[in-house]
């Protein structure tokens, strides 16, 4: 049940006869998300370029990539608190431009200085990690409640759509331009992102009021948990995602490689079944942009659990047909998870926390996914590949039919009834 807050003014929507896609405040956000999406797939391809030109080793990249994750786990935390205590939109231009000035470091670093290419690669994955709860507290803020599932999908396409787009332009343009010209460009994304947003109208209290002394931020951070512990069903679905995240994904993208090249003799199935799952996820996306599953709790848990077929399809020897297949239902059970789970945690959680929820929801699932992959790997060496992915398929299975159990699960509604978006 969504609560209004006493300490906030009401924040501002689109009319509720306007399609989402029609709203010229949600397009700039929209813009914003692909701009952040595009820079966030494209720099890791082209730190690979680097390595490539020799202006940068293998561990030196390791190194680079790390920094970036650990900026964004640290970061996504700090920008949920920072996102409800202020402006979300004041938090979105500030992450983007901290993103935007690491590009040039990072560039001016490159075969110079492996430090201060380090130091970037952090601030860039905190502009990243911070931009996050925000964007997604702004879509709450932008979008009416009836329309914030197309509205979502939306969104969803776009991330989607630059796992696509960036690495193809980015290797498009990387034969016209060098590296530090295309980690410029990258900044530039970045600065799309800062700037596109329309700038808020949302003020914390009311002007004629004396604000209240805010808690600190860890008491706010651990407001946002007990605000989530309200919702049985957000925890539930938290896990089923760790569990799909951390052994699913983890365990296809380490046995992926292997397989394709151990059973089938090529890198076509690598390819082919990496594009099959993006390519499934844009047609979830577009699916549940229109579709109303009146238990949309467990419908979503179901196609989370779907994504189990990926590693099942790598433990037989199938045709390779069926293993890219298996892929594409994987990537289309995802967003038809994500979208109805975006959406409820938009309509449920209290507005004020809600940027705050968003990071646990980020810092937990996107946290545990390095674990699993570092993981994966010895379980690999150790029992087999066929062993490990067969446990981790049934944990796919398992775990989100387990969370559907969890009172509140089936319209992912504290009310425990069906909700009309």
């Amino acid at each position: 049940m969504t609560t209004t807050p006493t300490s906030a003014t009401s924040k501002s929507v689109a009319p509720p006869e306007r399609s989402a896609l029609r709203d010229p405040a949600f397009l700039r956000l929209w813009a914003g998300t692909t701009a952040s999406g595009l820079a966030t797939w494209a720099l890791p391809f082209v730190l690979g370029l680097a390595v490539l030109h020799r202006d940068l080793d293998a561990a030196g990249l390791g190194l680079v990539l790390a920094a970036r994750t650990a900026g964004f786990l640290l970061a996504v935390a700090v920008g949920g608190v920072l996102a409800d205590r202020h402006s979300r939109r004041a938090v979105v231009l500030w992450s983007g431009l901290a993103a935007a000035v690491a590009a040039p470091a990072l560039a001016a670093g490159l075969g110079r200085s492996l430090a201060l290419m380090t130091l970037a690669a952090a601030l860039a994955g905190a502009g990243q990690g911070a931009c996050r709860p925000a964007f997604q507290a702004l879509t709450a803020e932008t979008v009416a409640p009836a329309h914030r599932r197309q509205a979502n999908a939306a969104m969803t396409m776009a991330v989607r759509s630059a796992t696509l787009a960036g690495p193809a332009l980015t290797a498009l343009l990387a034969a016209f331009l060098d590296v530090p010209a295309l980690l410029l460009g990258i900044g530039l994304l970045w600065l799309v992102a800062a700037l596109a947003p329309a700038r808020g109208t949302v003020v914390t209290g009311h002007p004629a009021e004396p604000r209240a002394p805010r808690p600190g931020f860890r008491a706010e951070f651990l407001d946002g948990i007990r605000e989530a512990r309200r919702h049985p069903w957000f925890l539930a679905g938290l896990a089923a995602l760790v569990a799909v995240i951390a052994l699913g994904y983890s365990a296809t993208s380490v046995a992926l490689p292997l397989v394709s090249r151990d059973r089938y003799g090529t890198e076509w199935v690598l390819a082919a079944s990496t594009t099959a799952y993006t390519v499934g996820a844009l047609g979830g996306a577009l699916l549940i942009a229109r579709l109303r599953p009146r238990s949309q709790g467990w419908a979503a848990l179901a196609a989370l659990g779907a994504y189990g077929v990926a590693p099942l399809s790598l433990v037989f020897p199938v045709h390779p047909v069926v293993v890219v297949a298996a892929y594409a239902v994987a990537g289309a059970g995802i967003e038809l998870f994500n979208v109805p789970w975006f959406t409820a945690t938009q309509r449920e959680v209290a507005p004020d926390k809600l940027a705050r929820v968003s990071s646990l929801d980020f810092l937990v699932s996107y946290g545990l996914a390095p674990i699993g992959l570092a993981l994966i790997a010895p379980a690999i060496a150790h029992f087999g590949v066929t062993a490990v992915l067969a446990v981790c398929a049934a944990a796919c299975f398992l775990v989100p039919a387990a969370a559907a159990l969890v009172p509140t699960t089936r319209y992912f509604s504290r009310t425990g009834a069906a909700t009309a978006d």
